[in-house]
């Protein structure tokens, strides 16, 4: 399959090594030949100290660093050497709560396990290809968690280049349709 990923170098991090494994063959599969596989988010960021993948993959629950702190870690921690590393969750666990909760970790993609390979081809896509703006506030520095503009937004506009060219303060109270789509679908 040519997807023009050859180049990439992914950092994979799962506790269980069947999905270790089957993740690792979908991204051979899509012509990744750099992949490191860890079994936890505590030798992820071991790994990144020596190595700077393209792209980290990781999944939601694992101890005793799991996927939301270990994006946490690379987002915000001082040493982090690559604050901006794309980051995609992978998790059976997908109630709005988790999702939540990974989207304000910093993740840029989320994935809902068992995983489906043309949804993890297109969050990887999508992260390579179409990379959201980072936005730093007080309380969260990653992905811009909007996805579109929202026509019903009435409130202030926060930047220069938002349609109407105002200055308003706070955040902008756009919707987010994280979970507007199919429980293999969401997106944050």
């Amino acid at each position: 399959m040519a997807t023009g990923l050859e180049a990439l170098s992914v950092l994979l991090a799962d506790d269980n090594p069947h999905m270790r494994e089957i993740v690792s063959v979908l991204l051979s599969n899509y012509g990744i030949k750099q992949i490191r596989a860890v079994h936890d988010g505590a030798q992820a960021l071991s790994l990144l100290r020596a190595w700077q993948p393209d792209l980290a993959i990781v999944d939601f629950k694992m101890d005793p660093v799991d996927g939301v702190e270990f994006t946490r870690q690379i987002r915000n921690a001082p040493e982090s050497r690559n604050p901006y590393l794309p980051i995609i969750m992978m998790t059976g666990h997908s109630a709005r709560s988790k999702v939540y909760e990974a989207r304000d970790a910093g993740v840029t993609e989320f994935v809902v396990k068992p995983v489906n390979a043309r949804t993890l081809l297109d969050r990887i896509m999508a992260v390579i290809y179409r990379p959201r703006p980072f936005v730093r506030t007080t309380t969260y520095f990653g992905p811009d968690r909007r996805r579109r503009a929202d026509p019903n937004f009435s409130g202030p506009f926060r930047r220069i280049s938002d349609e109407g060219q105002g200055q308003g303060h706070g955040l902008a109270h756009g919707s987010d349709d994280a979970l507007g789509e199919a429980a293999h679908d969401i997106l944050i």
